[in-house]
């Protein structure tokens, strides 16, 4: 015990020299200080607070949190976790990148503290502070249907998806809610509730936090836990089905050949060449990440990259001659692919696990059979209605006739009833397209009747056309008096 203590005074020590801080005069445990270090298993893990005049430090217990606060000059900023008390020794700790809701920037003694926005995650999923949870639920909803990756093709959209599915996940929860809405992120991360990665250890957290960051200033600081391979999903593969319009009415099963990327068995996936081993990539530390930083006069600014040397995988090898260092080589598969009844123009079909084998373990994509579907020259399709457009004389219209009418299902007799008057729509029940993923259930025919105006009669036509004219003239006169 007496050595924790005298290890974590040292260390206090170092950090107030590095910061010109003023050295706490009680134990490192007394929460008056003016800065307070809590001993954490073998490391502390933080959380910062900017104060007027000085700084205040906030300490998390596995079972509970303990803050100093100032309410009048309090902004929070999320927490460091520190692995080691000598990365805090001069000469080991170009800058501290802390992360938190102020975007300024404080400078001390060569020291500089480059400061990161909190995600509200209330503005995350469009909601106040005092939402209810079926406010929260029904945000959410709406959020993730428009940026599912199955929906939403855009560059952001997944992004975007795991954002909103963070924010719900903790704002849903009432234990988490409540850490998060007094101690933002860091609240939630440090109490080991999961929420951006579940924490058993400060380890974690600063991994997490600072993962692919490649140390504190890009060049590769890498932690006490090592480099893990990272593995990367397969990417999706696309395919354009073309089907002709009574396909995509009824559906059909069809075979297909496809080209994928499928794992190297050269290297067995690994993109090493046979008989040596990858290496932890030096330039992003086996992070797979590496962060450019750009000094502006507002202060610096980060951006995460991803490493070129390792292509984001954290390891470098000499290549496998039969994949060139991917560890997957392309060929060409045939699938028989089953389209349902009522597809159109724009339908995906999704076959999972058929798109490109992921790397390293990581999952294989999958395959989306777009459809595209061949005009039919005399049938129109609206929804799951079917549009035809015939032309009967003017004496058919009058004294009514029966059609044979094309339907996806063959010629059908259709019955015009006299009188029908010209731009008359008629209905065939359930001669439509069925509807997708209900079969049973049809859409109809509308039948829509031109009735065509001769512009030159006979004379007898003329005629008997006069007669009939005269007729109703007198049909009419009768009918006034």
């Amino acid at each position: 015990y007496f050595n924790r203590v005298y290890s974590f005074s040292y260390l206090l020590h170092k950090l107030s020299l590095l910061l010109r801080l003023p050295l706490p005069s009680s134990s490192p445990f007394d929460y008056g200080s003016e800065m307070a270090l809590i001993q954490f298993g073998s490391s502390c893990v933080t959380q910062w607070g900017i104060l007027r005049p000085q700084f205040a430090v906030k300490a998390y217990y596995p079972s509970r949190l303990e803050s100093h606060q100032d309410n009048s000059s309090m902004s929070q900023i999320n927490c460091l976790g520190a692995s080691r008390s000598s990365m805090f020794s001069h000469g080991s700790l170009p800058f501290l990148s802390l992360t938190g809701q102020s975007r300024n920037t404080h400078s001390r003694r060569g020291a500089r503290f480059t400061v990161r926005a909190d995600t509200d995650f209330y503005s995350v999923l469009g909601v106040s502070k005092n939402a209810t949870k079926a406010e929260i639920k029904s945000a959410y909803r709406k959020l993730a249907r428009s940026y599912h990756p199955d929906v939403n093709k855009d560059s952001g959209a997944e992004d975007k998806f795991k954002e909103i599915s963070n924010a719900y996940e903790i704002l849903s929860d009432d234990e988490k809610r409540s850490l998060y809405d007094r101690y933002g992120e860091a609240g939630v991360k440090g109490a080991g509730m999961g929420g951006m990665g579940d924490y058993s250890n400060p380890f974690d957290l600063f991994e997490s936090l600072f993962e692919g960051m490649g140390g504190m200033g890009g060049g590769g600081m890498g932690t006490s836990r090592g480099s893990r391979s990272r593995a990367i999903d397969g990417e999706d593969e696309y395919y354009s089905l073309i089907l002709n319009f009574k396909e995509a009415v009824f559906g059909i099963e069809k075979e297909i050949e496809i080209s994928r990327l499928e794992s190297c068995g050269t290297c067995n996936g690994s993109g090493a060449k046979a008989g040596t081993k990858p290496t932890k990539c030096k330039t992003c530390g086996g992070q797979g990440q590496v962060v450019a930083s750009t000094r502006t006069p507002l202060g610096v600014f980060q951006q995460v990259m991803t490493c070129s040397p390792c292509n984001g995988t954290g390891e470098i090898s000499k290549p496998c001659g039969a994949c060139s260092g991917d560890g997957r080589v392309r060929r060409t598969k045939r699938i028989s692919l089953k389209v349902p009844a009522g597809v159109d123009s724009g339908s995906r079909l999704r076959v999972r696990g058929e798109g490109n084998a992921g790397k390293r373990g990581g999952s294989s994509g999958d395959l989306f059979a777009v459809i595209e579907v061949i005009p039919d020259p005399i049938l129109k399709r609206d929804d799951t209605n079917i549009l035809y457009t015939c032309k009967i004389s003017y004496v058919d219209a009058i004294l009514g006739t029966t059609l044979k009418v094309p339907t996806v299902d063959g010629m059908v007799d259709l019955k015009v009833p006299a009188g029908t008057q010209p731009s008359t729509t008629l209905v065939m029940a359930k001669k439509g397209v069925p509807v997708l993923n209900k079969s049973k259930m049809r859409g109809d025919q509308l039948v829509r009747v031109q009735v065509e105006i001769p512009k030159r009669l006979s004379k007898e036509e003329k005629k008997l056309v006069e007669e009939l004219a005269d007729m109703s003239k007198n049909k009419v006169a009768n009918s006034r008096r």
